[in-house]
């Protein structure tokens, strides 16, 4: 593993916890127990119905592509030879969306509801990412 220069996510609380598993190759999100609705980015109550009760269920790893934004002009060193990418918001088939990069795919052959998938960049040895690329 090469020395990773890009900025890293804090572990700390419900945010280590999503972290935790990515590590372990398991894409999870929270699950409220009294309404079943799924959600991310982790958070102690539910949106729907403000439960607290909540489950770490496994997800698909299965989804499409939402949005995208394509950046031209880095904001910070990490990211300068990636030049241009796309910062993508997936929506899985369980409903969640998440903020991620998909990486086989050019920012101009991207395109909304593209099925993508889910694979773990062990960035760190402490920290994974959740990336995706095109749907086989």
């Amino acid at each position: 593993m090469s020395t990773y220069t890009r900025p890293l996510p804090r572990l700390e609380g419900s945010t280590a916890e999503w972290y935790g598993f990515l590590k372990n190759h398991e894409l999870r999100f929270q699950r409220c127990m009294n309404c079943g609705r799924w959600r991310h980015v982790p958070r102690e109550y539910c949106a729907s119905c403000g439960s607290d009760e909540s489950e770490w269920a496994q997800s698909s790893g299965k989804g499409t592509v939402f949005t995208w934004t394509t950046v031209y002009r880095p904001l910070h060193p990490g990211f300068v030879d990636d030049v241009p990418y796309s910062g993508v918001v997936v929506e899985l088939e369980e409903g969640p969306r998440v903020m991620t990069w998909v990486t086989d795919v050019g920012p101009d052959d991207l395109s909304m509801g593209m099925p993508v998938e889910v694979w773990f960049d062990d960035v760190t040895e402490d920290v994974t990412l959740a990336k995706f690329k095109r749907a086989a």
